[in-house]
């Protein structure tokens, strides 16, 4: 996301989410009593469009790279600005590649664009009007937008206060340290455990980041639950007839058997 943040404030009270949590998890409240204060600030990107083209570009790299990219993609607007959504329509194939993105994301970033235009990507004040699910709902239409990309931009633009991300491996990793657990939860198993932090699981999730960074090198313990995988064969029966001719088989070759060990006694 935009690294760059801006001094909005956020749309609820983050004094009252501490007490909240503190009061319904201690093993989080020991947590918050550790990193200290939630400090965190909105995001800056003027649209909901841009917001997500330049998740687009975070997708699978680094941070760096990611910057990188989004600078290049970037000098195709006016005055180095975000590009509209026409206007990035109209750069071709070969320059977004050249800009650095894979084939899927120029695909994504079009389709991304197409959809602005055409309203299903919804306007700022509009997205602002609609539920968490009905943006989730909405935006995952786009090509090479999902769920997660989603909930990253309901936490860090709009500042919805009760979002999850249960397929985010550092909330995930975060949770494992902070309860002790062995292995990364599956994502079911987290959001049933989550349902006591409504309705601020978005601060719960911040300090399952800060979680991780407080373990430093020994998070890299814990690691994903192995999984058994038990395989079944399925032993087709035989044939009466076949059956038949296997133990006629049977009944001969004990036969000759029979036979030989008598030859060779006498």
């Amino acid at each position: 996301m935009n690294s760059a943040t801006s001094a909005l404030p956020l749309p609820f009270d983050h004094i009252e989410a501490h007490a909240h949590l503190s009061r319904t998890d201690q093993r989080l409240a020991s947590l918050i009593a550790k990193v200290g204060s939630f400090h965190f600030k909105l995001d800056e990107c003027d649209s909901v469009y841009e917001s997500l083209l330049e998740a687009i570009m975070h997708q699978s790299i680094a941070g760096k790279a990611a910057q990188s990219i989004w600078a290049r993609i970037k000098a195709f607007g006016a005055n180095g600005q975000c590009p509209t959504p026409a206007e990035l329509l109209r750069v071709s194939e070969d320059d977004l590649r050249k800009a650095g993105l894979s084939r899927a994301k120029v695909a994504s970033v079009r389709d991304l664009a197409q959809k602005t235009i055409d309203g299903v990507v919804p306007t700022l004040a509009e997205a602002e009007k609609m539920s968490d699910q009905e943006l989730v709902d909405r935006l995952i239409s786009v090509r090479g937008i999902g769920a997660w990309t989603v909930e990253m931009f309901l936490i860090f633009r709009l500042g919805r206060p009760d979002v999850l991300p249960i397929h985010d491996y550092g909330v995930q990793k975060g949770f494992a340290l902070t309860y002790g657990k062995r292995n990364i939860p599956k994502p079911r198993e987290l959001a049933k455990f989550g349902e006591r932090w409504r309705p601020y699981r978005t601060v719960a999730s911040w300090y399952m980041w800060r979680a991780v960074q407080l373990a430093g090198p020994s998070a890299r313990k814990i690691k994903k639950a192995k999984v058994k995988i038990k395989v079944k064969l399925k032993v087709k029966p035989a044939s009466p007839s076949a059956a038949k001719k296997l133990a006629k088989k049977k009944t001969t070759k004990a036969r000759a058997v029979t036979k030989l060990t008598r030859k060779r006694s006498g």
